[in-house]
């Protein structure tokens, strides 16, 4: 049933986007045999909003991949620079938190690591959309921010690192965990102190034996709660470990020798000595560095998924012509 309403959800934009062009041509015809200024100008408009919506839906033409209609899990993780590196890793989590909102997703943050003085060691995220994986899959990889540093005295100019991940939250009946080889284990639950520490062991932490990956909740109200979304965290991350193994293997068979994605920035946040972000993939950029922070990323998102499609084509091509 789900998969029928996302048919649904593509087949009847275009119904209806046609059904408004072939009005549109009718008005543009009439206008042609007897023109009317006012007219002419509510068709104009009328046609300016078509081109957008057509826009969009181009867009959604490039998410096709198996998991790109999926929910997505961000971890957000602290590298380079310390202090700085952990109030960046907050300024990125809030940044996604108000794409989330914009977007009208349902954000939670199901797993939190506070930093020694400020912002986070690591932060996990469960973004809650229809084709939330595949339009954050474009944030994968290492974020660079310069900056003078709030915390430098001598107001230095500072360099610091964020490791973003990103994965699609995969359902029960897409990838099973076998009980026999998940070992759940409780703990009191962290945080800023006071009403947010548990004084019961209601936080849950969930590994997988046989690769060693866990996955921790904590933020939920109870421990059945934080158990449901900790067993969600860690089927996404084993599902990606597995699928990242495959295509490995794919690479070595080709001969192909790729650096890991979060060897290499893919996008730089430049505050000092001038304003820019810049993404190194896709080479698109914008000053209006505070409207980015502020979650106005959908800019960077398009590029990339038309960058993407067109690298893909081009593989598809040469791999078409070696045949």
């Amino acid at each position: 049933m789900q998969q029928l309403a996302r048919l649904r959800s593509r087949i009847e934009p275009v119904e209806r986007l046609t059904a408004q062009a072939d009005e549109l041509q009718e008005w543009v015809s009439l206008l042609e045999m007897e023109y009317d200024e006012r007219t002419a100008a509510d068709v104009s408009a009328q046609v300016a909003l078509l081109q957008q919506e057509v826009e969009q839906l181009d867009l959604l033409t490039l998410l096709s991949g198996e998991y790109d209609a999926h929910n997505a899990i961000l971890e957000i993780n602290s590298g380079a620079g310390g202090t700085e590196a952990c109030d960046w890793a907050a300024m990125l989590l809030r940044m996604y938190l108000r794409w989330a909102q914009r977007r009208g997703f349902r954000a939670e943050i199901v797993d939190e690591s506070p930093g020694t003085i400020t912002g986070y060691s690591s932060v996990g995220v469960l973004i809650e959309g229809e084709y939330a994986y595949g339009l954050l899959k474009s944030e994968h990889g290492v974020h660079r921010l310069v900056r003078i540093s709030p915390f430098d005295a001598n107001k230095r100019r500072h360099t610091s690192f964020v490791l973003v991940e990103v994965m699609p939250q995969v359902e029960q009946s897409e990838y099973q965990l076998k009980p026999e080889e998940v070992k759940i284990e409780t703990f009191r639950a962290g945080g800023h102190g006071g009403q947010h520490v548990n004084k019961t062991e209601s936080a849950i932490r969930a590994t997988h034996i046989p690769t060693g990956i866990t996955a921790s909740c904590q933020n939920e109200r109870s421990q059945h709660q934080n158990k449901e979304v900790a067993l969600k965290v860690l089927a996404a991350r084993v599902a990606e470990y597995y699928r990242r193994q495959e295509e490995q293997k794919m690479r070595q068979l080709k001969g192909e020798v790729a650096p890991a994605e979060w060897g290499h920035q893919i996008r730089s946040y430049v505050l000092q000595p001038y304003t820019l972000v810049k993404d190194h993939r896709t080479d698109h950029e914008t000053g209006n560095v505070l409207a980015v922070l502020e979650g106005e990323i959908d800019g960077f998102i398009e590029a990339y998924l038309r960058w993407n499609a067109t690298k893909r084509s081009a593989v598809e091509a040469s791999t078409e012509g070696q045949r």
